[in-house]
C-alpha cells in the first residue's frame, strides 16, 4: 500500500453508494474487487478504505487514511477536531433535531430542561445543551432512537431527519435543530510527502469541480443588446454572462451563463418575454 493514498469511505448506508460515485465521477476508475476492506483505483495511486462511517473521522485523524467522505454529523460526534475539513460535497444533506410527541408543549430549549432525551449522538447533543443552558438527562441508544418516548426510555428524542416520515410514523414532530449536515471531504492533518502531493492536491480538486457541478446548468440564447442588463437579472446564480457577437446581426448577441440555481420552466419564459430566443438550458458534469 505504500505510495498510494488512502480515502475511508462508508462501507454500507446511506453516503455509501453516493460516496462511491462521486470519486468516479472525479476520474477515478474504481476497480470493486472481492477484497472487502479495499478498492483499488486504476489510473491514480489511490485506494478507498471502505469501513463504518463513524470509524471515518478517527482514521483520518490518525493517518490510517489521508482523505475521507463521511457526513458531518458522524464528524461532529466521533471526530476530535484534529483533521481538516476541505469542502462540503452536496449530497446526504439531513439535520440532527430535537423531537417530541405531538401533544408536546415546547417552546424553547428551555422546555427540554430536566427531560430525558434519547439520542444516538450524545456528545453532540450534550454540546448543543450546554450551548444553550439546558440540564436535561441524555439516553444515549445505538438505534431505533423513535421508539423511546412509547416504551418511556425518554421524554423526547435527537435524532437525524431528512423526510421527517420516520419521526410520522411514530407520532414525533422536529421542535428544533441542533446542527445542519451533510456528507464533506476530510484530510488528514499534516503535509503531505512530495510523491503523493500532486495526487492529493488533485482530489481535492476534482472534487471541488464535481461538487460545484452538482445542480449547475449552462445556459445559452440569443438576446437583443438592449436587454442585457434584464437578462442578467433573471438568470438564477450567475455571474457576469459571457456575451459574444451574433454573426450578421448588430442589434443582438448570444449569451453564455454558468447557472448555480436551478433553472425552472418560469425562468426560461421570463428570458422569453425580456426577448431572449434559441434558449438552450445543458447540465454540467464537469466544472474546474
Amino acid at each position: 500500500m505504500s505510495g498510494r493514498l488512502r480515502i475511508a469511505v462508508q462501507k454500507s448506508g446511506r453516503l455509501a453508494e453516493r460516496s462511491l460515485a462521486i470519486v468516479e465521477a472525479a476520474g477515478f476508475r474504481v476497480i470493486k474487487g472481492a477484497n472487502e476492506l479495499f478498492y483499488r483505483v486504476e489510473n491514480a495511486p489511490i485506494d478507498l478504505l471502505r469501513v463504518r462511517d463513524d470509524d471515518i473521522p478517527t482514521f483520518v485523524e490518525d493517518g490510517v487514511a489521508d482523505f475521507g467522505i463521511v457526513g458531518r454529523n458522524v464528524l461532529e460526534e466521533h471526530g476530535q477536531g484534529a483533521s481538516v475539513e476541505i469542502m462540503p460535497l452536496g449530497f446526504g444533506r439531513c439535520e440532527l433535531r430535537i423531537a417530541a410527541p405531538s401533544a408536546f408543549d415546547y417552546r424553547g430549549p428551555n422546555s427540554l430542561r430536566g427531560l430525558r432525551i434519547a439520542t444516538s449522538y450524545p456528545k453532540t447533543l450534550a454540546r448543543f445543551l450546554e450551548r444553550v443552558g439546558v440540564d436535561a438527562e441524555i439516553v444515549a441508544m445505538r438505534g431505533a432512537v423513535e421508539v423511546a418516548p412509547r416504551l418511556k426510555l425518554a421524554h423526547v428524542i435527537c435524532d437525524l431527519v431528512s423526510t421527517g416520515a420516520t419521526l410520522e410514523a411514530n407520532a414525533l414532530i422536529a421542535v428544533e435543530t441542533v446542527m445542519k449536515s451533510e456528507a464533506v471531504l476530510i484530510r488528514r492533518p499534516g503535509v503531505f510527502d512530495a510523491e503523493l502531493a500532486q495526487t492529493a492536491e488533485s482530489i481535492a480538486q476534482r472534487f471541488r469541480g464535481v461538487s460545484a457541478s452538482q445542480g449547475a446548468k449552462y445556459v445559452m440564447m440569443n438576446a437583443p443588446k438592449a436587454s442585457l442588463a434584464q437578462i442578467s437579472r433573471i438568470l438564477p446564480g450567475a455571474g457576469a454572462p459571457t456575451v459574444t457577437p451574433l454573426v450578421g446581426s448588430d442589434d443582438a448577441v448570444a449569451v453564455h451563463a454558468v447557472c448555480q440555481e436551478s433553472v425552472f420552466w418560469e425562468t426560461l419564459e421570463k428570458l422569453r418575454g425580456a426577448g431572449a430566443s434559441a434558449i438552450l438550458v445543458l447540465p454540467i458534469e464537469k466544472m474546474m
